[in-house]
């Protein structure tokens, strides 16, 4: 299978997206979506992560997140541990998503950001956090 690219939570891959409209169950709360729970782990402060929570939509998530007081070690680590987690848990909730990531077999999968040199991959440029973690999880599936 040729490399997997995906941006937004439309198209054939749009459920990659941490935007798709996918409730996940994490630590006994109910997040809209993977953009909510991330977003508001990055403090530990119980009223900011109320008002990720009340979003309505993801981007509206993403958009607050830029406000918060980053927990110690978020940006030395810790934002892709809670990264991974809310993939793991995402994935291990749908299981028609799960087959469709494992169905991906070895593909390279990438977040085709037109701007996050973090996340995404740029042009071909780019850490590719988000795909990389995204295999690994489809590799942790298979076992």
């Amino acid at each position: 299978m040729e490399d997997v690219f995906f941006w937004t939570r439309h198209g054939k891959f749009g459920f990659f997206s941490n935007f798709a409209r996918t409730p996940v169950l994490i630590d006994n709360e109910i997040w809209p979506t993977v953009e909510h729970y991330f977003q508001a782990q990055k403090s530990f402060d119980y009223k900011y992560q109320a008002k990720i929570l009340a979003c309505e939509k993801p981007f509206g998530a993403k958009r607050k997140g830029y406000t918060a007081k980053l927990r110690p070690g978020w940006d030395e680590g810790i934002k892709e541990e809670v990264m991974l987690k809310g993939l793991r848990a995402k994935f291990k909730q749908y299981p028609a998503l799960r087959k469709i990531l494992l169905s991906t077999g070895d593909a390279a999968i990438h977040e085709d950001s037109p701007t996050d040199m973090y996340w995404g991959y740029v042009k071909g440029k780019g850490k590719d956090r988000l795909g990389k973690l995204l295999m690994q999880v489809r590799e942790e599936l298979r076992q």
